[in-house]
């Protein structure tokens, strides 16, 4: 049976939320089309009040692409589904004094899941279900906009460049960013162009990207800001206040994210699945 959905803007930035579907449920195939082309016009979708279980959600993953299951050791904790492959736990929440998730706590600086690999995530999917009543805001950053905004000179400035991005969340300001050596590092061109939409835009984010490649530090470190305030502005912005249920999936090649502070004395835990590309080697 041919499922019927509701289509509404999040926000004039990006997203949608697509409403008329259980996703406990298997999904047509002329609906996983519409989803995928949903996906990539939007770059954000959200399905609220579902009641799926992790193998819900992988299974709504696997339309989008190969879904990772490689097993994280620190999703464990007293949630059935959290020994199961492939599930992390983003939380806050401790057990016996240890975080039960996998992320850090708190506020976290604009970034694309994976930007640290030869081979990114393609899309990230991310399920509510204990929320803080303020706070914990997922932020979306849309980079197409933001390279559709650029002038010309600055476009024709920034085509052909190429930048070293780095997996370093214990850095707490650009300051620090990458100081160790042994850290997992990528290089990517600094302009991508979307595989599906053919659209252009700025792969960069302010908590990964360490520099522009064949520049001096300051040169460097000068463009990535006016960049980073740029790709940050707010009509490119949408904030997710989540609710329990919330399944929202992103697309890493034209979306960046950040999450905003919560208190310490709420909890936030949601449940998350990276999908990558179906021809990138495993493990990239």
């Amino acid at each position: 049976m041919t499922i019927t959905i509701n289509i509404e803007p999040l926000s004039d930035a990006l997203g949608a939320a697509i409403r008329g579907i259980d996703l406990r449920q298997e999904v047509d195939e002329r609906t996983q089309d519409e989803l995928q082309e949903l996906f990539a016009r939007h770059c954000v979708l959200c399905f609220p009040d579902q009641k799926i279980s992790a193998e819900d959600q992988r299974r709504f993953a696997a339309m989008f692409g190969r879904v990772d299951g490689g097993y994280r050791s620190k999703s464990g904790g007293d949630l059935k589904e959290s020994a199961t492959r492939g599930v992390m736990l983003v939380s806050n929440i401790r057990k016996d004094g240890k975080p039960i998730g996998s992320l850090p706590d708190g506020e976290m600086m604009f970034h694309s899941d994976g930007a640290h690999r030869e081979f990114p995530y393609r899309a990230t999917t991310l399920f509510g279900i204990r929320i803080p009543s303020t706070g914990g805001n997922t932020l979306f950053a849309n980079l197409q906009a933001a390279y559709d905004a650029l002038s010309p000179k600055m476009r024709k400035r920034v085509e052909t460049l190429e930048t070293q991005t780095v997996y370093d969340y214990a850095a707490q300001d650009r300051g620090t960013i990458g100081e160790d050596p042994t850290l997992p590092r990528a290089r990517h061109p600094l302009v991508k162009t979307h595989p599906v939409t053919d659209r252009k835009s700025l792969y960069i984010s302010r908590l990964m990207t360490e520099k522009i490649v064949g520049f001096d530090h300051d040169e460097s470190e000068a463009l990535l800001a006016e960049l980073f305030d740029h790709a940050e502005k707010s009509e490119f912005v949408y904030s997710h206040k989540w609710t329990p249920g919330d399944l929202v999936i992103w697309d890493n090649r034209s979306t960046n994210h950040a999450r905003t502070d919560f208190s310490d004395d709420e909890q936030r835990l949601l449940r998350r699945y990276t999908i990558s590309d179906p021809a990138a080697p495993l493990g990239n």
